[in-house]
C-alpha cells in the first residue's frame, strides 16, 4: 500500500469530485501576459517585414524572364512575347553545372531576346548567307529572333559578330518562360559547341524539372473546368463524415469488435499460411545451411527457417493481443463509451463540424502571407546594368571598360567595339534591406512556424472548451450554453492568447531545429562517413521524438487551459500528471480511437473516390487526367 501511495504522490494528487463544478471556469484572468505581449510585438514586426518586402520587392523577376536589356518578357511592350530565347544557350550550360545555372536565373553570357514562340525546327546560318542581309535571311523567312531594332539591310556576318541575331536555332520548348532545346535536338557544328549527347540529356532534365509553369497552368485549367464537381465531392465527404460521427453512438461497439476480430483473424491466417510453407519446405529438406549467406533476400523464402521464424513472431503477436484483450477489456469498454459520448456531443453542437474550416482558412492566410513576403524579399534590390560585348578581345574593344555601370535607356554607340551593349547583370545587394535580407528571411520563417502552430493551438483550445461545456452539463441539452463554440473562441482569445503563443513557440523552435538539421544533412550527405551519418540520424530521431512529445503534451495542456484557465506551465504540468495517473486508459483510448477514425477516413475517401469514378464516365469535366488524379 505504501508503494502504491508513493507512486500516486509522484504523479500528483487526483482532483476531488466537486458536484458544483459546471465545466469551463467563467471567472478567469489573462495568462502568460509577457508571452502575449511578445507575440503581439512579433506579429507587428512580421507585418512591418511584409510592408518592407512589398515596397522594395519586385516578384516579376521570378515570374517573368528578362532579356539582355533587362526588360521583362510577357509584360508591357513585350506582352505578346512571353518566352526568352538564348542565342547560344550552351555558353551557360557547358562551363558549369546546369542546376547551378538554373538557380542563378539562367543569366548567361549571350544575347537574350523575348519571342512570341520558341523555335520549332533546327536551323543554322550557312556560309553562303553571310554576304546577304538580315532581312533576306531572317525576316522574310519568318525568323523573328533578332534583337529589336536590327536594320533590314545589315549584313548577316556583321549581325552575327555583334550577336544581334542568332547563328543557329534548335527545336525548343518553354520551361519557366525560357526556350530550352529538346532532348532529340541535333547540335549544330559550330566552334565551341560539343556534340556530346550528355548536353542534350542535361537540357532535357532541366526542361522536365523546371516546367512547373506549364504544370501549374494545367492544374488551374482542370480546376476551372471541374470546380463544380470538386464542390460536390467536398459535400459528399462532409455528409459521409457527419453520418459516420453521428452513427458512432450506435456502431462504435460492434465496429470495435469487428476490427479486433479482423486483426485476430488476419494474424491467425498468417500463422496457418506460414506453418504450411514451413511444413512443405521441411519435408523437402530445404535448410538455411544449404543456402548459406547471400545478399539475395528473395532466396530466404525457400528455406524452412524463414517461415518458422515468421510463425513464432505471428504467434507471439497473437498471444500478446489476446492477453491485452483479456486484461484490458474494461478499458476498451470505457473507450467505446467515450466515443459514443463524443458522438452525442457533436450531435448537440453541430457548429464544431465547421470550425476546422476556420482553422484551414487561417492556416492558408499564414502560408500565403509568408510565401508572398519571402518572394518579395528575395526580389528586393535595384537592377544593375553593365557594358558587355560578345568578344572583348576584338580590335577596338581594348579601350572599353567592360562590366562598368551604364544606362540601358541610352545604348552605347561605339563602332570600334563590335556588339558593345548595355545589358542587365543582376540586382544590387547594397542598401539596408538587401544587407539584412538573410535576417529578414529568418524572421519570416520563425513567423511562419509560430503563426501556424498558434492557429492549430487556437483550434484545439476552442474545441476543448466547447466539448468541456457539453461534458459538464448534467442536464443535456438544457445545461449546454447557447453558443458553446463562439463562447469558447472569445474566451480563448481574450484570456489565453499568451499561453497558446508560449506553447506554439516551444514547438516552433523544435521544428526549426529539425529543419536546420535536415538542411545540414542534405548539404553534407556526400562528405559524411558512416559514423557521422549515424550521429546525424540519432539527432534527427531524437528531435522527431521530442516534437511528437511536445505536440502531445501541448494538446493536453490546451485542454486544461480551456477548462481551468491556468497558465501554460501549470496546465502542462497538471496534464502530464493526469496522463501519468491514467496511462493505461490513455493508451487504450488513443489506439481504439485511432482505429475507428482510420476506418472512418477509409470510408470517406472510398465514398468520394467511388463518386469520382462514377463521374469519370458521365461528367465531361473529369476527362482530364490531372482532375481525375486530384480526387484520389
Amino acid at each position: 500500500m505504501g508503494g502504491k501511495q508513493d507512486g500516486d504522490e509522484a504523479c500528483g494528487k487526483p482532483a476531488k469530485y466537486d458536484p458544483s463544478f459546471r465545466g469551463p471556469i467563467k471567472n478567469r484572468s489573462c495568462t502568460d501576459i509577457i508571452c502575449c505581449i511578445l507575440f503581439l510585438a512579433f506579429i507587428l514586426g512580421y507585418i512591418v517585414v511584409g510592408i518592407v518586402a512589398w515596397v522594395y520587392g519586385d516578384p516579376r523577376q521570378v515570374l517573368y524572364p528578362r532579356n539582355s536589356t533587362g526588360a521583362y518578357c510577357g509584360v508591357g511592350a513585350n506582352k505578346d512575347k512571353p518566352y526568352l530565347l538564348y542565342f547560344n544557350i550552351f555558353s551557360c550550360i557547358l562551363p558549369t553545372n546546369i542546376i547551378m545555372v538554373a538557380e542563378n536565373g539562367l543569366q548567361c553570357p549571350t544575347s537574350q531576346v523575348c519571342v512570341s514562340s520558341c523555335p520549332e525546327v533546327a536551323w543554322t546560318v550557312e556560309i553562303s548567307q553571310f554576304s546577304q542581309n538580315v532581312g533576306e535571311v531572317f525576316y522574310t523567312a519568318n525568323r523573328n529572333f533578332c534583337l529589336p531594332g536590327v536594320p533590314w539591310d545589315m549584313p548577316v556576318i556583321q549581325s552575327l559578330q555583334q550577336e544581334l541575331c542568332p547563328s543557329f536555332l534548335l527545336p525548343s520548348a518553354p520551361a519557366l518562360g525560357r526556350c530550352l532545346p529538346l532532348l532529340n535536338s541535333t547540335l549544330p557544328e559550330l566552334p565551341g559547341i560539343s556534340s556530346n549527347t550528355s548536353i542534350s540529356q542535361g537540357i532535357s532534365g532541366v526542361l522536365d524539372s523546371l516546367n512547373a509553369r506549364d504544370i501549374t497552368v494545367k492544374i488551374f485549367e482542370d480546376v476551372a473546368q471541374s470546380w463544380y464537381w470538386i464542390l460536390v465531392a467536398l459535400a459528399v465527404a462532409l455528409v459521409l463524415s457527419l453520418l459516420f460521427i453521428l452513427l458512432l453512438r450506435l456502431v462504435a461497439g460492434p465496429l470495435v469488435l469487428v476490427l479486433i476480430l479482423g486483426v485476430l483473424g488476419v494474424l491467425a491466417y498468417g500463422i496457418y499460411h506460414c506453418w504450411e510453407e514451413y511444413r512443405v519446405l521441411r519435408d523437402k529438406g530445404a535448410s538455411i545451411t544449404q543456402l548459406g549467406v547471400t545478399t539475395n533476400l528473395s532466396a530466404y523464402r525457400n528455406v524452412q527457417e524463414t517461415w518458422l521464424a515468421a510463425v513464432i513472431v505471428l504467434a507471439v503477436l497473437e498471444g500478446t493481443l489476446l492477453l491485452l484483450l483479456i486484461f484490458l477489456r474494461q478499458r476498451i469498454r470505457i473507450a467505446i463509451a467515450l466515443l459514443k459520448e463524443a458522438s452525442k456531443a457533436v450531435g448537440q453542437m453541430m457548429s464544431t463540424l465547421f470550425y476546422p474550416l476556420v482553422t484551414f482558412v487561417l492556416l492558408l492566410i499564414c502560408i500565403v502571407y509568408w510565401a508572398m513576403t519571402a518572394l518579395y524579399l528575395a526580389t528586393s534590390g535595384q537592377p544593375q546594368y553593365v557594358l558587355w560585348a560578345p568578344n572583348a578581345s576584338l580590335p577596338g574593344c581594348e579601350k572599353v571598360q567592360m562590366n562598368t555601370s551604364c544606362n540601358p535607356m541610352s545604348q552605347p554607340m561605339n563602332s570600334s567595339c563590335p556588339g558593345l551593349r548595355c545589358v542587365f547583370q543582376s540586382y544590387s545587394s547594397t542598401g539596408l534591406v538587401q544587407r539584412s535580407l538573410f535576417n529578414l528571411q529568418v524572421y519570416g520563417i520563425l513567423g511562419l512556424f509560430w503563426t501556424l502552430n498558434w492557429v492549430l493551438a487556437l483550434g484545439q483550445c476552442v474545441l476543448a472548451g466547447a466539448f468541456a461545456s457539453f461534458y459538464w452539463a448534467f442536464q443535456k441539452p438544457q445545461d449546454i450554453p447557447t453558443f458553446p463554440l463562439s463562447s469558447a473562441f472569445i474566451r480563448t482569445l481574450r484570456y489565453h492568447t499568451g499561453s497558446l503563443a508560449f506553447g506554439a513557440l516551444i514547438l516552433s523552435l523544435v521544428q526549426i531545429a529539425r529543419v536546420i538539421l535536415e538542411y545540414i544533412d542534405n548539404k553534407l550527405r556526400g562528405a559524411q562517413n558512416p559514423v557521422a551519418r549515424c550521429i546525424m540520424c540519432c539527432f534527427k530521431c531524437c528531435l522527431w521524438c521530442l516534437e511528437k512529445f511536445i505536440k502531445f503534451l501541448n494538446r493536453n495542456a490546451y485542454i486544461m487551459i480551456a477548462i481551468y484557465g491556468k497558465n501554460f506551465c501549470v496546465s502542462a504540468k497538471n496534464a502530464f500528471m493526469l496522463l501519468m495517473r491514467n496511462i493505461v486508459r490513455v493508451v487504450v483510448l488513443d489506439k481504439v480511437t485511432d482505429l475507428l477514425l482510420l476506418f472512418g477516413k477509409l470510408l470517406v475517401v472510398g465514398g468520394v473516390a467511388a463518386h469520382a469514378e462514377h463521374c469519370q464516365g458521365s461528367c465531361p469535366s473529369f476527362s482530364s487526367p490531372v482532375a481525375s488524379g486530384a480526387w484520389v
